[in-house]
């Protein structure tokens, strides 16, 4: 058996085994299986789905998969942007 394949992760900040493949077909998961641990591509995993579901995000459709690689491309910090919202926030009592 070979040994697994090292990256230094983005995420997580430190040499970790990389993914077997790029997870997505174009440029960012190009990115992701040169910079992003299969530790760290876990983590996204389980933290997309909140993304899916708090926004009802369609995967079948170009905006909902844009919306997913946009999220994708700011968790891992290869743009910059800020993460959508998962939890409900309380209105602000200013007015």
């Amino acid at each position: 058996m070979s040994e697994p394949r090292l990256v230094h992760c983005r995420k997580l900040g430190k040499e970790l085994p990389g993914l077997d493949r790029p997870p997505y077909r174009n440029e960012l998961g190009k990115r992701i299986y040169d910079e992003v641990s299969k530790e760290a591509w876990e983590m996204w995993k389980k933290d997309s789905v909140k993304f899916i579901n708090t926004y009802r995000v369609d995967l079948t459709t170009p905006q909902g998969q844009k919306f997913m690689f946009d999220q994708c491309a700011i968790y891992f910090g290869i743009v910059e942007g800020e993460i959508a919202q998962t939890a409900w926030v309380p209105p602000s009592d200013e007015t």
